[in-house]
């Protein structure tokens, strides 16, 4: 058997405020193949970003106690150098973030941000090639968006620059790590239309960070479910979104708005919010919000149970 190109095993993030140390990642272990497409979905405080960001120990994870293993097609990146992980950041791992506003320059022109990196090349060569690589992403009138400044383009448009700068290079993994929260609903679906056409086109992996389970369905293969810095739930999208084994993620599909609901039906939610890392609950972190949970469930932690190519973290499950 191949060996992954990505592999998280038994990763645990640790802070250290106010003499305290935190962990608000523990125990995460999770697999992307060659262009696969995999997504971790959970509420917002659930650790999924710390996850994304520790593969190259982007910050904030740079100032943290990292443990376990992340490998890139087999070696491992824990323990090398930054300047090591800044060359594989770009060239073979790149990011999309969820708000280009605060990624994007505001003082530098676009084809100066998509070009950055590019040296002894003219002026109008780099216009040109941020022209074309605009273009690719769908902009319309690409060459006046490379003269732009960020501020003069739309969110959407800002976005399809940041894809833009981050397909640049070719890499073979992107993460994209909640890219159409700030978005509006139909420019949600053309990036997430034309993110599915690039790793088509590329044969490009794709991690999909997101807190809603309705923009897996039918795009991703794999999906992680992450609750309190672990997860509780993993297998083939089509199977966890049609028999969810675990309470968390049959909340979190409870919460998706559906378009053939009736207008007067109230929006669901799961009751409580995501506890604090030091706070964690004693038994199953998700007990105070779980409606099924006992007393066995609120003293004893469950351990991560595999099965049929399924993995739950529930007391009250059965394979």
């Amino acid at each position: 058997m191949s060996k992954p190109l990505l592999e998280i095993n038994n990763l645990r993030i640790r802070f250290t405020r106010d003499g305290k140390i935190l962990t608000p990642v523990r125990s995460v272990s999770l697999r992307v193949s060659d262009g696969e497409r995999v997504a971790i979905v959970g509420e917002s405080g659930c650790g999924k970003s710390l996850t994304a960001m520790s593969i190259t120990r982007l910050s904030p994870t740079d100032m943290a106690m990292v443990d376990g293993e992340i490998l890139w097609r087999g070696q491992p990146l824990l323990g090398i150098s930054q300047r090591e992980l800044q060359k594989i950041r770009g060239r073979q791992i790149s990011y999309v973030f969820q708000d280009p506003t605060a990624s994007l320059n505001p003082v530098m022109r676009v084809y100066r941000q998509v070009t950055e990196t590019m040296q002894g090349v003219d002026k109008a060569e780099k216009i040109r090639h941020t022209a074309d690589i605009l273009a690719k992403v769908g902009l319309p009138d690409p060459m006046r968006a490379a003269l732009a400044y960020p501020c003069e383009l739309s969110g959407g448009q800002q976005q399809r620059v940041m894809m833009s700068m981050a397909l640049a290079a070719n890499p073979e993994l992107l993460v994209a790590d909640e890219p159409t929260t700030a978005l509006d609903v139909t420019t949600q679906k053309q990036v997430l239309d034309l993110m599915d056409r690039l790793a088509d086109e590329r044969g490009m992996a794709l991690l999909l960070i997101t807190h809603n389970l309705g923009l897996v369905a039918g795009r991703m293969e794999r999906v992680y479910v992450m609750y309190a810095g672990e997860i509780v739930e993993s297998g083939p999208v089509s199977e966890v979104l049609t028999s969810p084994r675990h309470p968390y993620t049959r909340g979190l599909l409870a919460a998706v708005p559906l378009l053939d609901a009736p207008p007067d039906r109230p929006l669901q939610d799961i009751p409580g919010t995501v506890p604090s890392p030091d706070a964690w609950p004693e038994g199953c972190v998700f007990a105070p919000r779980c409606p099924y949970a006992d007393d066995h469930c609120r003293q004893c932690h469950p351990e991560l149970r595999c099965g049929n190519n399924r993995e739950c973290r529930c007391h009250k499950e059965i394979f």
